[in-house]
C-alpha cells in the first residue's frame, strides 16, 4: 500500500489541520516516536480516553494473587466506557499495565540467555514499534519514563471505580491523534489478525 493510500483509512471527523498533523506524523513513522504520541488538548475533561494512561489501576499477574496499583494504559473503547452512555448492563474497564523499559532490559541483561547486542536490538525494535504484541511510550515529562504496554497483559475492573472527580490527577498521559492512530493499529494488528492459517469448516448440518 501507498503512503497517500493511508488518507483513505484516516479518521474523517478530523478537522483539515489535525488531519494534516497526523498524515505528517505517519509519513514520518518510525522517526517521530516521541512526545508526538502525546497531547495537552484534552486533559481537562472528566473523560478516559483509549489509550489514556491512567494511575493506582489494579492489576494482578494470576496465579500470583497479589494485587496492587500499578500505572496502566487503557484498551477499551473511550465510548464503551463513557459514563454519560447509560446501558442495560455495566461496563468493564479493560487496561494492560504499564512497565519501565529501563527495568525490562536490566531483567533482560540479567536473566536472558540473549547476548547484549541482542537484547539492545530487540529494545531497539520496541522503540520502533516494530514488535506487533508490545506499545511503546516515550518518556511523558515525570509522570512516566520510556514504558513498554504487552497486549498479553490485560485487566479489567468496573467502570464506575475509576472516579472522574479526581481524573485529572490520575491521567498521566492522552494519546494525540498520531499517537491514538498507531495504538489502535497495533492493537488491531494483536488481536485480529487472520493469519493462523487454519481451515475452520463449518459444523455439518
Amino acid at each position: 500500500m501507498k503512503l497517500e493510500d493511508f488518507k483513505l483509512y484516516l479518521p474523517k471527523f478530523l478537522s483539515a489541520e489535525s488531519e494534516k498533523e497526523l498524515f505528517d506524523g505517519l509519513k514520518d513513522f518510525p522517526n517521530n516516536i516521541d512526545t508526538r504520541l502525546y497531547s495537552n488538548y484534552l486533559t481537562e475533561t472528566d473523560i478516559i480516553f483509549q489509550g489514556d494512561g491512567i494511575s493506582d489501576m489494579l492489576y494482578v499477574n494470576l496465579p500470583n494473587p497479589d494485587i496492587k496499583p500499578v500505572p496502566s494504559m487503557i484498551l477499551s473503547n473511550t465510548c464503551d466506557i463513557d459514563i454519560h452512555n447509560v446501558r442495560n448492563f455495566p461496563s468493564q474497564v479493560v487496561y494492560a499495565p504499564i512497565f519501565n523499559l529501563t527495568k525490562y532490559q536490566d531483567a533482560l541483561y540479567n536473566k536472558s540467555e540473549k547476548t547484549k547486542e541482542q537484547i539492545d536490538s530487540h529494545i531497539q525494535s520496541i522503540k520502533n514499534q516494530e514488535i506487533t504484541q508490545i506499545f511503546y511510550l516515550p518518556e511523558v515529562d515525570s509522570k512516566i519514563k520510556d514504558s513498554i504496554v504487552f497486549f498479553d497483559r490485560v485487566c479489567n475492573l468496573p467502570n464506575k471505580s475509576i472516579s472522574r472527580d479526581n481524573l485529572k490527577e490520575k491521567r498521566l498521559f492522552t494519546l494525540s491523534d498520531y499517537g491514538a492512530y498507531l495504538f489502535i493499529l497495533k492493537m488491531s494488528i494483536h488481536f485480529t489478525r487472520i493469519q493462523d492459517k487454519v481451515e475452520r469448516k463449518s459444523v455439518n448440518l
